[in-house]
Formats: C-alpha cells, sequence, structure tokens
C-alpha cells in the first residue's frame, strides 16, 4: 500500500467512526426526547386524575354526585 492508498484508507476509517459518533449522538438525544414525552405523559395524568379526585369531592361536598 503506498501513502497515497493509507491516507485514502486513513480518511476512511476516520469518515467511519465520525459517522458512527453521529449516529450514537442521534440516538441518544432521540431516547432522552422520548423519556421526556413519556414524563410528561405520566405528569398530565397525575394531574388529570387529581383534578377528577377534586371535582368529585366537590360533588360530593355539595350533594351533586347523588
Amino acid at each position: 500500500m503506498n501513502n497515497s492508498q493509507n491516507a485514502s484508507y486513513q480518511a476512511g476509517q476516520a469518515r467511519g467512526q465520525v459517522q458512527e459518533k453521529g449516529n450514537q449522538m442521534m440516538d441518544r438525544a432521540a431516547n432522552a426526547a422520548q423519556s421526556a414525552k413519556e414524563s410528561v405523559q405520566e405528569t398530565g395524568q397525575q394531574m388529570q386524575a387529581k383534578a377528577q379526585g377534586a371535582a368529585d369531592a366537590v360533588k360530593n361536598a355539595t350533594g351533586l354526585n347523588k
């Protein structure tokens, strides 16, 4: 392998490594976004349940639940 071929090979190796690192970073970002989405959904469900509980308590206290 001459110097030109070796340099080309090394450049190809470096490019492949950069692409792989980029893919890993994109995967991590996607995972973080999915985790955040799930967390927000869970929080929303908890808030909805609490609001429903509060509404039911008001109905019970005022006799509207009968």
